[in-house]
């Protein structure tokens, strides 16, 4: 049986990285190069003319005389880490098929947990927001999911400390493609209609089981085809894609991760969809991510080191 050309191929290997971007240096320049690949634009007046002042990598606008560096107003922004480790983090993230915890990515970065896990955060943020720029259209196969619910108590549908999300699959002559897999607050018509209108093109064909909230598709537009499944996960083929997509993001959390605190879900899903989508060049996929960090606006620590849980309680 032939291999699977996708699974099977080469991708950044660790002594190409460590030739490519083994320095401070390196990173310095390959990050300047990937933001102003045209040459240096001041973010103030757009303007081009500039000097640099090597020592401290500062870049002065000759028109408005203000001063900046290839970080600021970047996810890298005032971040004392070295570039060559964010690098590092960014190929160990693109390179894992399953994630990386975050407490062995401190091990890998030398670093210390806490710095590790706002790290990966803040690059698990880019992740997140670059994915609400595409749209799955055609064939789609969509379920609806949740993520923990582990204690104690009611179970099913109504437990409490669970995370619903929906995860849907474009195929192409019976292929997957692409996916989505986004948090939802709620599984109701009104939610899944919203949810469709902003993540699938309209007159796509949707398949999904029986569940009542799915009709919020036809009300967005969607040709929804339903196969009834009765109780539990539908074991069809027809959603196959959709299953396996599932089991591997499920089994990549709890073997990996261990677990993922609910306030933080939405990016660690982000970060599989991401990872997922890019499997058909995976050599390319650092500089990918690491060209997005320089356009998206930096994540304050506040907003997310605030919900920060203990070590104790996750090492994802």
């Amino acid at each position: 049986m032939a291999r699977n050309r996708v699974q099977f191929q080469k991708g950044l290997s660790m002594a190409e990285f460590n030739r490519r971007f083994g320095t401070e240096d390196q990173c310095h320049a390959a990050l300047v190069k990937m933001r102003w690949p045209d040459g240096f634009v001041c973010p103030k007046c757009q303007g081009s003319a500039h000097s640099y002042c090597a020592p401290r990598r500062l870049f002065q606008c000759s028109a408005c005389k203000v001063q900046t560096s290839v970080r600021a107003g970047t996810v890298f922004h005032k971040s004392r880490t070295p570039l060559s480790k964010w690098f590092l983090a960014m190929q160990l993230m693109t390179s894992a098929k399953n994630d990386i915890a975050s407490l062995e990515l401190a091990r890998q970065l030398d670093v210390k947990w806490d710095t590790a896990w706002l790290i990966k955060q803040k690059l698990m943020e880019v992740m997140l927001q670059r994915n609400s720029m595409y749209k799955l259209a055609g064939e789609v196969q969509i379920d609806d999911a949740y993520l923990g619910g582990e204690k104690p108590g009611k179970v099913g549908r109504g437990a409490a400390n669970k995370t619903p999300f929906v995860i849907a699959v474009e195929t192409r002559e019976g292929r997957p493609i692409y996916t989505q897999i986004r948090c939802v607050p709620a599984f109701t018509i009104e939610v899944i209609k919203t949810y469709a209108e902003a993540n699938i093109e309209p007159g796509s064909r949707v398949l999904s089981d029986g569940l009542a909230c799915f009709n919020g598709l036809a009300a967005a537009g969607m040709k929804h085809a339903v196969t009834i499944t009765g109780g539990g996960r539908p074991e069809g083929l027809e959603f196959k894609w959709v299953n396996t997509g599932l089991g591997n993001t499920k089994s990549a959390i709890t073997g990996t991760c261990r677990s993922c605190d609910a306030r933080h879900t939405p990016r660690y899903l982000g970060a599989f969809e991401w990872r997922y989508n890019r499997r058909f060049d995976l050599p390319e996929n650092l500089e990918r991510l690491a060209r997005v960090a320089t356009t998206i606006a930096p994540a304050p620590y506040k907003i997310i080191a605030a919900v920060r849980p203990k070590a104790a309680d996750t090492l994802g």
